[in-house]
């Protein structure tokens, strides 16, 4: 009885925990973080108030301009991945996570022991 294996060549040419992975992983976060400080810091309301979605946006937008450079073969890499856009995801949602909760926590109003009536009107 002959017993037949499949090898899935993507796998073993993209693994999930490679050293590529966590770089895309941290660069998006980096990214996150350094856009939505920068859209904080404008003076425009509407920049100040979504500085989170507008970090994770510009964020993902490099890493997808990432991902088309690798498919068209502009920097020397195995070519576009989709295991490296699910990275990039992550890492621009740990961040957006972290950025939430650093300001939830730092808004005047948060206190976790204090609870406040809401009357019905």
């Amino acid at each position: 009885m002959e017993t037949t294996t499949t090898n899935n060549n993507s796998d073993d040419e993209d693994p999930w925990l490679a050293p590529d992975k966590l770089y895309h992983l941290l660069f998006c976060f980096s990214l996150t973080l350094l856009f939505s400080t920068l859209s904080s810091l404008t003076r425009y309301p509407f920049l100040n108030r979504h500085s989170i979605r507008v970090g994770s946006t510009l964020s993902l937008l490099a890493g997808a301009a990432k991902e088309a450079a690798d498919h068209l073969g502009i920097f020397p890499s195995a070519g576009a991945s989709s295991k490296d856009a699910v990275a990039d995801i992550i890492g621009v949602l740990i961040a957006s996570l972290a950025l939430y909760l650093c300001t939830y926590r730092a808004r005047p109003d948060y206190n976790p022991g204090h609870v406040r009536r809401v009357l019905p009107v």
